[in-house]
């Protein structure tokens, strides 16, 4: 059973069936989630994350009865269906107290990305120690955030990596890209605009990506939409007629774009993987007192995630009130250009890289969860007539050796190099 309460989730789930599958075609699964989970277990969310995902305080509280009977249905499906494990993914505050009921049950509970307890929530850390078996990293400095708390986690590898290593191996022509999208000036060169997967973000931030973008006319900027957010959402609140938005094909519109503006999240990670220098804005509610605020509550120097990995700063970030057009347009402007601003990022955008190494996350930890099972290993295929025919040297039949009992174990990213990478 696995827990997933939003679209980052969705994807990164649906990849860990998927590899669970491989190694357990008979995994029978039950989900909260969206559309490529249901697609990876071929049975519908029991319910979908588009019911599940909110943001801030407010919307919180004008959803908490919807969020009250989803948490409820959760636990009634984990007594009824009792699975062997019970694998959550990121959504801390929902999963967290599904964790300890199902951890009352005997239950046993995985989780697959961590909740950023690292930065704020600390004290969640108790919760986890208390009702999780084991810890699935994707960030190679949690590993020694934990050791100080005496949790030991695995550091699997990022999903990011192979995903936007995926892309680029099937990008199309930047002009069949640029046709089949309709860009009104193929040639011009491009600003991309990430304003984030929740309306609420988008609402915040496209605005202002849009008024800092618009100070270079030789350009041009794209929207990267979310795929849960309608077209007409974005126009309403660009009021801009003539926005260009492009779905699901994020990674090619950054390849081709000189630099991107990128709210702060998973995106930033994207982008650097990608390699397209980029300027980390969040702009929130803007005010004074939420910075003031928000300086008290973060545990780390940075926010964005290529910052946290390299442990220095990487790519500028722009938050809350500090995040306006004319702030975003000067970090924005050497990187349109050839410069040393330019040339930093990148550089630090190898560094990040290197850091993340090359496991395949989803493949890691559903041999680690199949092992704690004790999954049997799948059987060899029976060798072809020609190979059981063969004779050595001698004429004599040659043995053959008996396949291993023991699943083949991935070698475990060393994160060692990032230990002093924050605060945190």
């Amino acid at each position: 059973m696995l827990i997933a309460g939003e679209a980052s989730g969705d994807l990164h789930a649906s990849n860990l069936i998927s590899s669970i599958r491989k190694l357990d075609p008979q995994a029978e699964f039950r989900f909260f989630g969206g559309d490529l989970m249901a697609k990876a277990a071929r049975c519908r969310p029991e319910v979908h994350y588009e019911m599940m995902n909110v943001m801030g305080f407010s919307e919180v509280l004008r959803r908490l009865p919807r969020l009250l009977r989803n948490l409820k249905a959760a636990k009634q499906l984990v007594k009824d269906f009792r699975p062997d494990v019970l694998i959550l993914v990121d959504y801390p505050s929902f999963n967290l107290k599904l964790a300890k009921y199902a951890h009352s049950l005997g239950v046993k509970v995985d989780y697959f990305i961590s909740p950023k307890v690292w930065a704020w929530k600390e004290y969640r850390v108790r919760k986890i120690k208390k009702y999780v078996d084991n810890l699935y990293s994707i960030l190679p400095f949690e590993v020694p955030f934990y050791q100080k708390h005496n949790y030991t986690v695995k550091y699997v590898g990022n999903p990011s990596v192979q995903e936007m290593d995926y892309a680029l191996g099937h990008l199309p022509p930047r002009r069949h890209f640029v046709d089949r999208q309709g860009f009104s000036e193929p040639d011009k060169p491009i600003i991309a605009l990430l304003p984030g997967s929740r309306k609420g973000e988008i609402r915040n931030n496209l605005p202002l990506m849009i008024a800092a973008a618009r100070r270079f006319p030789e350009f041009q900027y794209v929207v990267a939409a979310a795929p849960a957010v309608p077209e007409k959402y974005y126009r309403e609140i660009a009021q801009d007629p003539g926005l260009q938005v492009v779905f699901g094909a994020t990674p090619t519109l950054l390849k081709y774009s000189r630099a991107a503006i990128v709210t702060s999240g998973t995106a930033t990670l994207e982008t650097a993987l990608i390699g397209t220098p980029q300027v980390v804005c969040y702009r929130g509610n803007g005010s004074r007192l939420t910075y003031k605020l928000m300086e008290k509550l973060l545990k780390v120097k940075y926010v964005s995630l290529p910052n946290l990995i390299v442990g220095n700063s990487v790519v500028p970030e722009l938050l809350l009130h500090l995040c306006t057009p004319a702030a975003v347009a000067r970090e924005l402007s050497p990187l349109l250009q050839n410069s040393p601003r330019r040339e930093w990022q990148v550089s630090g955008y190898k560094t990040m890289r290197r850091r993340l190494g090359n496991s395949v996350a989803s493949d890691y930890v559903a041999e680690l969860i199949a092992d704690s099972l004790g999954v049997p290993e799948l059987p060899k295929p029976e060798p072809s007539a020609a190979e059981g025919d063969k004779e050595n040297s001698d004429g004599e039949p040659v043995k053959k050796k008996k396949p291993s009992r023991r699943r083949k174990k991935k070698p475990q990213p060393n994160p060692q190099d990032s230990t002093q990478e924050t605060d945190a």
